[in-house]
């Protein structure tokens, strides 16, 4: 529960550092925090493989925050939370 709390105070990750992809519900969450200014943006995509065809939504929030590691956690956090509300209605 306080796993972001702890993140705050682990080393930051270098630019550039890729997350493994997190599995949910059907949808793949990639988190892709953005280095901005000695901050991390909270940003990542969210994709569902739908009839064939690959199905893609970006997540960009205006949170910045002090490590990688704690922006891809929330992005991961914040699109479960978008998965559970809207669903496949998310890429309407």
């Amino acid at each position: 529960m306080f796993a972001w709390l702890k993140n705050l105070f682990r080393s930051h990750a270098p630019a550039g550092t890729r997350f493994e992809p997190v599995e949910y519900k059907g949808f793949t969450i990639i988190p892709e925090p953005g280095a901005e200014g000695g901050q991390y943006r909270l940003q990542g995509r969210i994709v569902q493989q739908h009839n064939g065809e690959t199905r893609e939504y970006r997540l960009i929030r205006a949170d910045l925050l002090p490590g990688a590691e704690l922006a891809a956690e929330l992005m991961v956090a914040k699109a479960q939370r978008l998965i559970d509300e809207n669903g496949e209605q998310l890429f309407d």
